[in-house]
């Protein structure tokens, strides 16, 4: 084949890959408002304002920041989002797109940022929002979990016993973040359906066993109490 055939099969190609690009977007996009239906949610392809609300990592960071294929309602009474976030990095003339599936529950009051960021899965940017590298009394969740705060007396009361062997659990290792009125976990990836029950749960899970002078000390009173009082 000449180099004029090959400039022809090349400018047939170009529209024939953005048709299939178009239809294959189009297909996960009614796949995720199918999901969004099943379970009584909204579907929004975009969200502009999610890429400003929060400061940690992937926050804030690189350009063209955007946040597609958002899901919105509730998980276990509390308000509950899902979306995809991506950002562009540029370094000289090399452009790279990061891609994080994020999942957010919103929390009953402000709370001081604490991160709790498995070992291993990217602890380099645990301490992105400044703070001090905690230490607590099981050296087997030292091992496992980095964590982080500006607020140390925070730290301990959050993560106490019960939470930290809930977190060596199988299945519990996540990214997470307390922040102002969220509390967020996040994954590199496009989003990933089969995951926003497992991660909400951990993350409502965590809501749960915050203790309720923790609460009270922040200006909500959880009535009746928690399920973390309950079981003491």
């Amino acid at each position: 084949m000449d180099i004029s055939a090959l400039f022809v099969v090349a400018l047939l190609a170009v529209p024939a890959l953005g048709i299939l690009a178009f239809v294959l977007q189009r297909r996960r996009a009614g796949a995720l408002a199918a999901w969004a239906a099943l379970n009584g949610w909204e579907y929004r392809g975009s969200a502009p304002e999610l890429t400003e609300l929060w400061r940690g990592l992937p926050f804030g960071v690189g350009t063209s920041r955007r946040a597609t294929e958002v899901l919105a309602g509730t998980w276990q009474g509390r308000p509950a989002t899902s979306f995809q976030y991506r950002y562009t990095v540029k370094s000289g003339d090399n452009r790279q797109t990061h891609t994080f599936h994020v999942l957010t529950l919103t929390l009953p009051a402000f709370l001081p940022t604490l991160e709790l960021i498995p070992e291993g899965l990217g602890t380099r940017f645990a301490t992105a929002l400044g703070g001090q590298d905690l230490s607590f009394e099981s050296e087997d969740f030292n091992r496992a979990w980095r964590v982080t705060s500006r607020i140390p007396r925070f730290a301990s009361d959050v993560v106490h016993p019960r939470l930290m062997e809930r977190l060596l659990r199988p299945g519990a290792r996540a990214n997470l973040r307390i922040e102002g009125t969220e509390i967020l976990t996040w994954s590199a990836g496009t989003t990933d359906l089969d995951l926003i029950a497992p991660r909400l749960g951990l993350l409502d899970a965590v809501v749960r066993s915050i203790p309720r002078f923790v609460w009270l000390e922040h200006g909500y009173d959880p009535s009746p109490p928690t399920a973390f009082e309950e079981q003491k």
